[in-house]
């Protein structure tokens, strides 16, 4: 901790000790709202409640949605019904539906019986699209003009309502019966002159999404047409929100996160590793690892097939570690390349043929290149030729096999509906333990048989 943050603490603490909440307040004007609410989560249960009354109103709400799903339940649990109802009102509808949904169901229904009529209608509406969907992450609160306004009606318009948006510099345009026509910037609004129609400064070019449209294709259409916001629209083509780019960039770290898990064979975490007990965790790892074990239990029974067969060349049973271990690393690295390459759009499930054809080529070249290496490595200990050609050409065919088939697996299982993450390091080096002895001893039985 830095000595300005010791003296900012030490501050904050005299502050809390006396009780005061209009020197907390005052204090903590020039604090950004992150830091807020690391600070409060710092804090004991008392002195929680004490700094968060200090907030005002709309702030506080404002610092409550920085808090993780687990800390929000927790402070949460210290307020009154009056402060709970208060915070819920000036939470910002997509805010409120992600806190509502991580919720316990015991709790989100004690919450809803907090809410105002209008705002338990809104969260019904949020909470009732699918999970995952872009309409549990959509928020209502946007700036709507109609295309039969004139532009001196839509800045009158605009200042009487356009308060609580949650974006400002995007308009809205829809006809009469709610349907989006098109989107205006605020700038090119401005710069109108006042008499100018709406319907007159359109192009009618824009982009929108549907309300069940899966939350990864807002974050694919958000970083493809670099926007901040994004229209939500229902199957007949009506306004129901908008979609922002923070919303956006929380979806894209924790799909992500999920992606980097289920790559090291871990089920997603439904929380942070910080929250996870032990219990949680060993559920999330050890399905896979069973499986693992009976994926390498064929590995044993390979070897068991070959054993008169290496006691008679004890040298063989020296170099498996390398050659097996190189073709489980190759797949790994082709099958990661083609999940994330699938993950960020860069390949459709229909191009598998171009992407293995490429991979096919890249692993003959590293094939051969390795098998160099190793031919000359087992020479030298081995001291047989015929046991580094082995070496050799059992590398080469590996590296070969594990390139291809490391990017084959993702496009397999995207045909079948299952994640590509799926294809884990784990799972192809597995896989690839079995392949690899299967070449190995199959080159050498042909050699020196």
């Amino acid at each position: 901790m830095t000595e300005e943050n010791t003296e900012i603490d030490s501050k904050m603490g005299h502050l809390i000790a006396s009780g005061h909440i209009k020197p907390i307040s005052e204090e903590l004007q020039n604090w950004a709202d992150p830091e807020v609410a690391d600070y409060i989560l710092r804090l004991d249960k008392p002195h929680q409640i004490l700094v968060y009354r200090a907030l005002p109103r709309h702030r506080a709400a404002d610092v409550f949605a920085y808090f993780e799903p687990e800390d929000q339940d927790t402070f949460l649990e210290a307020l009154t019904d009056a402060d709970t109802r208060v915070l819920l009102a000036n939470l910002s509808p997509d805010d409120r539906t992600a806190m509502l949904e991580e919720l316990p169901a015991t709790v989100t229904r004690k919450l809803m019986q907090l809410l105002s009529p209008e705002d338990l209608a809104e969260s019904r509406q949020l909470l009732g699209y699918p999970e995952e969907s872009v309409g549990r992450l959509m928020t209502p609160d946007y700036i709507r003009i109609r295309a039969e306004w004139s532009c001196d009606h839509a800045l009158a318009h605009i200042r009487k309502y356009g308060r609580d948006s949650e974006i400002f510099n995007i308009l809205y345009v829809t006809d009469g019966n709610g349907k989006l026509v098109d989107i205006l910037r605020m700038r090119r609004l401005i710069m109108a002159p006042p008499s100018t129609v709406i319907k007159d400064i359109l192009n009618y070019q824009f982009v929108s999404l549907s309300a069940y449209d899966d939350r990864e294709v807002a974050v694919e259409k958000i970083q493809r047409y670099d926007v901040n916001a994004l229209p939500v629209v229902d199957s007949e083509g009506v306004l129901v929100g908008i979609v922002t780019v923070d919303d956006i960039m929380d979806v894209a770290e924790e799909e992500v996160t999920e992606d980097i898990q289920k790559g090291v064979a871990v089920a997603p975490l439904e929380t942070r590793y910080s929250a996870a007990s032990p219990a949680q965790l060993f559920r999330k790892r050890i399905g896979w690892l069973l499986i693992l074990i009976f994926v390498n239990l064929i590995s044993a029974g390979v070897i068991s097939n070959y054993e008169d067969f290496i006691k008679e060349f004890i040298t063989l049973a020296l170099f498996m570690p390398l050659v097996i271990a190189s073709g489980g690393n190759c797949g790994a690295q082709s099958a990661t390349l083609m999940v994330r390459a699938i993950a960020i759009g860069d390949h459709a499930v229909g191009d598998w043929i171009k992407a293995v054809s490429k991979e096919t080529f890249v692993g003959v070249l590293l094939g051969t290149a390795m098998a160099v290496i190793a031919a000359i490595v087992a020479k030298l200990y081995g001291g047989d030729y015929h046991i580094a050609i082995i070496v050799g050409l059992s590398m080469i065919s590996i590296v070969f096999v594990a390139n291809a088939f490391g990017a084959l697996l993702p496009f397999i299982l995207s045909r079948l509906n299952i994640d590509p993450a799926a294809a884990s390091t784990p799972l192809i080096t597995s896989l690839m333990d079995v392949l690899g002895l299967i070449i190995y001893f199959t080159i050498a039985v042909v050699i020196l048989a």
